[in-house]
């Protein structure tokens, strides 16, 4: 199973997540964790992405798309993976089919989780409440600018990967649990957007 997931900050995808590798059996690739991983093990493209932190950049979309690519290529990801956070703008998404097609591993789906803006600025800020440690940006102003940005960048992954046929619809403001079943309905069974 091949898949990612899809939708706004605090719709929920990395709970999914979550619970599809455990059910799956596959790895999670958050850009997050891959890029952390890169730099702790010192590849090359892993201290490339160090020093561009360090000095307060953004990594760019070729390392980012480079470190996915070399994650891609270990063997627990041979019989599927679940993409959390990345592809995250139509160049990444198209970088990411070219190495798929590369690797011979085409996307079996990608489920976006809509929610509702409200519901989510109230999660995030719930979230943030409950957490023994807050992020920094999960205030109502940079939630809101996070928001705007998914809208802005994100979003047209939606109807890239609808003009695909790979995009399956879940209602990411159901419960957990609804959610998990749903999104394991899309997937096993093939359901069309």
């Amino acid at each position: 199973m091949r898949t990612i997931l899809l939708g706004p900050p605090g719709a929920g995808k990395g709970t999914q997540a979550k619970i599809l590798i455990e059910h799956y059996g596959i790895p999670q690739l958050s850009t997050g964790d891959i890029l952390r991983q890169a730099i702790a093990e010192g590849t090359e493209l892993g201290l490339a992405a160090r020093k561009i932190m360090d000095e307060g950049g953004l990594v760019s979309d070729d390392i980012v798309n480079g470190i996915i690519s070399e994650r891609l290529d270990h063997d627990d990801c041979k019989p599927g993976f679940v993409l959390d956070g990345f592809p995250r703008t139509i160049p990444q998404a198209d970088a990411l089919e070219a190495m798929l097609a590369n690797k011979d591993m085409p996307l079996d789906a990608v489920v976006w989780m809509y929610a509702d803006r409200d519901v989510l600025i109230e999660r995030i800020l719930k979230r943030a409440s409950e957490a023994a440690v807050a992020r920094g940006d999960d205030n109502i102003e940079s939630i809101k600018k996070r928001l705007e940005v998914y809208r802005q960048q994100t979003e047209p992954l939606v109807f890239h990967y609808q003009d695909k046929g790979l995009l399956k619809v879940v209602n990411g403001m159901d419960p957990i649990e609804e959610v998990t079943r749903r999104i394991r309905h899309v997937l096993e069974f093939k359901v069309p957007a």
